[in-house]
């Protein structure tokens, strides 16, 4: 029996994956990666979420990335509670609309970018990180976290609105830290940044952390392991075979591989205990059924 896999956070409705999408899908399952957490980044998209998630048969979240607080409007927030209403609302056999919303995300903040430190920015930030907090609450869902030298703050932001808990995506923290996010109901998200020998804090991280603290992603089609990633000179070669740094969710299991051999344990252990782990911090997915 094949190993199963959940990839916690990947985007396939980026443009990169335009193309082919469904091929990529079903290389995942091939692989044996059954669920795709889609997380939507601006309320332009939502719908084209939804539907990209029904047909592909995906789990997905909605919520506004930090990296487009900078365009977007409080109209959005109005926007995005209209849709997790519509997600949300159950029939006379108590059945959710959609069942693949599985939480509220990518929300956060990123003050690793220049621009987006700026104090108006940072401030808008903010106040839209807060509002979707107070949305995850009122519909009692999970969130999917951006976290880039935002760490404490976030973790603020958490004491002040307590929600159910969710993923700090691609977490590069410290391990106090990362103690404080496990604290409050919180798996850390680990892909294909800790496969490189150089990232050592990240692979401490990865191996020193409760098992039961860790679910996997791969963040396609962006953070590729190190088998996968270009030099910039690579990329501007002109050779297509040298430019192609696009990661899938069907990397997964090799990038868990690395994983589980940072933690000297059995490949199969660690995809049970990190398919578990996303299921309790993602709830609705035991009751989303795959293709």
């Amino acid at each position: 029996m094949m190993v199963q896999w959940i990839d916690s956070h990947c985007h396939l409705d980026a443009p990169e994956f335009l193309p082919d999408c469904e091929s990529v899908v079903h290389r995942a399952r091939e692989a044996g990666v059954s669920w795709c957490v889609m997380p939507a980044v601006q309320a332009q998209d939502f719908e084209a979420l939804q539907t990209l998630a029904l047909k592909l048969n995906q789990p997905y979240a909605l919520g506004i990335h930090p990296m487009y607080v900078p365009q977007a409007q409080t109209q959005d927030l109005d926007h995005l509670e209209a849709c997790l209403q519509i997600a949300m609302a159950r029939n006379a056999q108590s059945e959710r609309h959609d069942p693949r919303l599985v939480a509220v995300g990518e929300i956060g903040l990123d003050f690793f970018l220049p621009h987006l430190c700026d104090p108006a920015l940072r401030e808008k930030q903010e106040f839209f990180y807060q509002a979707q907090l107070k949305l995850a609450k009122k519909y009692q869902l999970p969130v999917i976290l951006h976290v880039r030298k935002s760490a404490d703050e976030l973790l603020r932001g958490l004491r002040r609105t307590p929600v159910q808990g969710g993923i700090a995506h691609a977490f590069n923290g410290s391990m106090q830290q990362a103690h404080a996010f496990i604290d409050v109901g919180f798996a850390l998200g680990f892909g294909g940044a800790f496969t490189f020998d150089r990232a050592l804090q990240l692979r401490r991280l990865a191996t020193e952390l409760p098992l039961s603290a860790i679910v996997l992603e791969t963040d396609a089609p962006d953070m590729p392991p190190h088998w996968l990633y270009r030099t910039q000179s690579q990329r501007q070669s002109g050779d297509p075979l040298q430019a192609q740094s696009r990661n899938e969710p069907c990397q997964l299991p090799r990038i868990a591989a690395v994983m589980a051999q940072l933690r000297r344990m059995p490949l199969a252990d660690l995809a049970m205990a990190t398919v578990h782990n996303t299921q309790r911090v993602l709830p609705q997915l035991p009751f989303f059924k795959s293709a």
